[in-house]
């Protein structure tokens, strides 16, 4: 017998709470990424990367290249990596991984979206497409912070991920290289900080 919180009588909230539910999983999904704090370190889980996306989001907009949807950025950046839940996260220099990585999420997205209302459903899975498709500036914005997120973290845990997995400055100015089409000052500040990561050891 379902529990309460899934039979309430009116069909669109019963969905809608079991799509709550179900995304609530996303505090199971590690990442690479450390949290910063005392020692021992642990892996930040996607849903603490989703709501600190969006803080990055809120506190940095004013750097953007051009005025931003904040509303909508919001949107997509808590929507982006739902489909972890179904998908896993697949670490940013995992060649293998990511080869499959976009037919995972979409079938993860077929599943989990259509959970909700229909309404809903196409509204949030629409923020999920611009996102991932990148072709507007608000969602290339989405984007660059996803990695400068990430980027940060390394950098105030004494790049422990980079350490772990032996990546190099070569690698790391590659993949965050799209941070400058959306925010060109905050890049240019990252970049400078990576020189300073490369003299601490932390970058091969």
């Amino acid at each position: 017998m379902p529990s309460p919180a899934f039979s309430a009588g009116d069909p669109a909230l019963a969905r809608q709470l079991a799509f709550l539910a179900e995304i609530d999983k996303l505090k199971s999904i590690l990442r690479q990424s450390f949290v910063g704090g005392p020692e021992p370190r642990r892996k930040e889980n996607s849903a603490e990367h989703s709501w600190h996306l969006a803080m990055l989001a809120l506190v940095l907009e004013r750097h953007a290249s051009a005025p931003l949807d904040l509303p909508k950025v919001l949107k997509m950046v808590l929507v982006h990596d739902i489909i972890e839940i179904d998908a896993g996260d697949t670490f940013i220099y995992d060649a293998e991984g990511n080869a499959s990585k976009a037919a995972r999420e979409q079938a993860a997205a077929a599943r989990l979206f259509p959970l909700l209302p229909p309404d809903q459903a196409a509204e949030l899975r629409a923020y999920w497409d611009e996102f991932e498709a990148g072709e507007t500036f608000d969602s290339q914005a989405a984007q660059a912070l996803d990695r400068l997120a990430a980027l940060l973290q390394n950098l105030h845990t004494d790049g422990l991920t980079w350490r772990e997995h032996g990546v190099t400055k070569a690698q790391v100015l590659e993949r965050n290289e799209k941070i400058g089409r959306a925010f060109p000052g905050l890049w240019e500040e990252m970049k400078r900080q990576i020189e300073w990561a490369v003299a601490q050891g932390w970058l091969g």
